[in-house]
């Protein structure tokens, strides 16, 4: 019966609270008032690679990583050539080039850097800073969701609203 029906009928079946949600560990918590803190280290070899691949493959392209307009400019062209493609191709590759992309831009920019960054949810090839790291920015993170909705010309704004936020 509903809340606030007046005709009387038999009982509703009970909802399901779904899956149960495991919470952190008293480990990935800090002492300090509970909160949750990432741990930062610095990156190696194979992530500076990973890096300097994706920063060449842009400038092939013809993409400035010094200006975010360029970069948002070289993210739509490829999100629309994709498209254009029926969606066939390796979206991902063109994800990692572009979050790579900005990444190194907010390194350059900002007084974010290059870290292996490790929190609850796992660990991440990021920018961060602050103190103890904990502002943080995973690159893949931001352009693949934004390459998932099929979000185009947000680069500059939202970027560009990091690197305000964060200047060096």
């Amino acid at each position: 019966m509903g809340w606030f029906s007046r005709k009387k009928g038999p009982e509703s079946p009970p909802v399901s609270s779904g899956p149960s949600l495991e919470l952190p560990s008293e480990e990935d918590v800090s002492d300090e008032g509970g909160v949750l803190e990432p741990g930062a280290t610095r990156i190696g070899p194979d992530e500076e690679a990973r890096i300097a691949r994706a920063v060449r493959e842009l400038e092939a392209e013809g993409v400035d990583l010094d200006d975010l307009t360029s970069i948002g400019a070289g993210y739509d062209a490829a999100f629309q050539a994709w498209v254009a493609g029926n969606r066939k191709g390796d979206h991902a590759a063109v994800v990692e080039r572009y979050a790579m992309g900005v990444g190194e831009h907010l390194d350059r920019h900002t007084d974010l850097d290059w870290k292996i960054v490790t929190d609850v949810f796992g660990t991440d090839l990021a920018v961060a800073g602050g103190f103890r790291h904990d502002f943080v920015v995973v690159p893949t993170n931001l352009v693949g969701g934004r390459w998932m909705r099929g979000d185009t010309g947000w680069v500059p704004e939202v970027v560009g609203h990091i690197v305000r936020r964060r200047e060096r």
